[in-house]
Formats: structure tokens, sequence, C-alpha cells
């Protein structure tokens, strides 16, 4: 089997990558939910230890990356993917441990909204631009939550969104060879090496059906899912479409809070979740048409 080729600029952006891309946002925002529920037990370094460890397993089953290896010129690429992907969900999960999930997602949103806006080419990309981060700044009205905001879980969020950006660009550059079964590639590399980090915090509960229940439920919807659904989003996208089309999760994290973190949702931030989906819808539209790769 041939890997897939990342989308060219003149590649039209059809419905499937759209729909792919908003199943995995949606997957990553429920895991997270159930990841939070582990943190009293794991702790936020154990719970991402066994999520990427579990994830990697379930990826590696369904892709079998061995069946197509990297070249040399490539190793460097899927190094960085992999980097990228522990120290994202690593900095995402101790960010969360902090402050709640909706402010959490909107922070992280910093680094794809940052490729969005290098990738523009057009006064209209940068108009939806531009209603996203309204739309961020309504979910996140740090006047309002100064008081109980964690300085520290702010400035973790922030580094994993730096990572989210980092991520995108190594996605495309190590999938232009290795297409889907990147994922698989990637989220190995990460769970080597979050081990360090989360096995003396998991270990005593790797016996106990219940606690690896609950880590498996966070490995599919958190990892292997999502990670699956984004690089053949990825694939058919150009990076700057994604960075836009993820304007969606910060309300998919606000609203998954409400649900199941029961985070009440204001007037502003129903305002905010809003202004993201009109900022996703517009830039679907947009898509129809050939968009440039960023630099």
């Amino acid at each position: 089997m041939t890997s897939t080729p990342i989308a060219k600029p003149e590649t039209p952006v059809g419905a499937m990558p759209v729909l792919g891309l908003l199943g995995a946002m949606l997957s990553v925002q429920v895991g997270a939910a159930f990841a939070k529920g582990l943190f009293p037990v794991l702790g936020p370094e154990g719970t991402t230890m066994l999520r990427l460890a579990i994830g990697a397993l379930m990826l590696a089953a369904a892709l079998r990356p061995w069946k197509v290896l990297p070249s040399r010129r490539n190793l460097p690429w899927l190094a960085a993917y992999g980097i990228t992907v522990c120290a994202m969900n690593m900095l995402f999960y101790a960010a969360l441990q902090r402050i709640p999930l909706g402010v959490c997602v909107a922070l992280e949103f910093t680094g794809p909204l940052f490729v969005a806006t290098l990738g523009s080419r057009r006064l209209l990309d940068l108009v939806w631009v531009a209603l996203a981060v309204v739309g961020i700044v309504l979910l996140s009205p740090f006047a309002g939550i100064s008081r109980g905001l964690d300085p520290i879980g702010v400035a973790l969020a922030l580094a994993a969104g730096a990572c989210w950006g980092l991520y995108i660009i190594f996605a495309q550059k190590a999938g232009a060879e290795l297409g889907v079964r990147t994922s698989a590639y990637g989220m190995a590399i990460a769970a080597v090496l979050a081990l360090p980090f989360g096995f003396s915090a998991a270990q005593p509960y790797l016996a106990d059906p219940h606690i690896m229940a609950g880590a498996a439920v966070v490995g599919l919807f958190s990892s292997a899912l999502p990670f699956y659904l984004e690089m053949l989003v990825l694939a058919r996208m150009p990076a700057k479409v994604y960075g836009m089309l993820v304007c969606l999760e910060p309300a998919g994290g606000a609203l998954t809070g409400f649900l199941f973190l029961h985070e009440k949702l204001n007037l502003v931030q129903c305002t905010g979740i809003a202004a993201v989906i009109a900022a996703a819808f517009g830039t679907a539209v947009a898509a129809r048409r050939p968009v440039a790769l960023p630099a």
C-alpha cells in the first residue's frame, strides 16, 4: 500500500476531510473529560503515559506501520513529530489539572491559530482569523475569571499550543512519505518519551482493571482515533485550512466541559462559541477554492 500524499495547493478540500476533522476534535474533547477523572489516581503524567502507550498499541494494530519503513531522510521529521506529540500531551494534561477544560483548549488553540495566520494569502482569510480570535477571547474572559485562574496552568496551556502549531508542520513533513502510518510511528515515539515521566505514577495500577479500562477509553478517544483521523485529514488538507477549521476546538472544549465536567456557560461564552462556529463555517466554504500552503 502506498503512502497518502499531502494535499497540493491546487487540491480542493472536500466534505470528508472536514467531517473527519470534526470527528477527531469531538473525540479529543470526550477523551479529555474522561482523562480528568483519572488525575486523582494517576496524576497528569501517569494519565498521559498510559494514554500514549495504549494509543500507540491501538494504532500499531490498526495500521501495521512496519510495512512502510521511514527513509533516512524522513527520520528527523518523524522524530520531531513524535517529540511534539509527547510534549503537547504532557503540557496539555498538566494544564488541564489546573484550569477548566474550555479555557485550557482556548489557550492551547493559539498554536494552530498562529499557523493559520502564517498561511494566510487573502484578506478574507484574515477576516475569519479575526472572527476566531474574537470567539477565543470571549471564551476566555480573563477579567472575569482571573481570581481563580492558575497562572502556571495558563503558561502550560500556551506552551501546549506552541507544540500544537509545530505538530501541524511536522505531521505534514513526515506524512508526505508515510501517510496515515505517521500517526502510529509518532505515537510510539511519544509513548517511549513519556515513560520516564509517568511510569512511576501508573505502575501501581497497571493490574487494576477499572483504572486500565478508563485508560483504554482515554487512549482510544484522545489518541488512537483522533490521531488516525487527523493524519487522514492532513494528507488531504493544507496546514492553513486545518489551522482554520480547528477554530471549533475551543467551542468543543467548552461544550464538553459543560456536559461532562459541569462547567457553566454564560452568555459571553455562548457568544464566543457562535463566533468560532461562524469562523469555521466561513473557512470551510472558502476552502473549496485553491489554497496555498504556508511557506
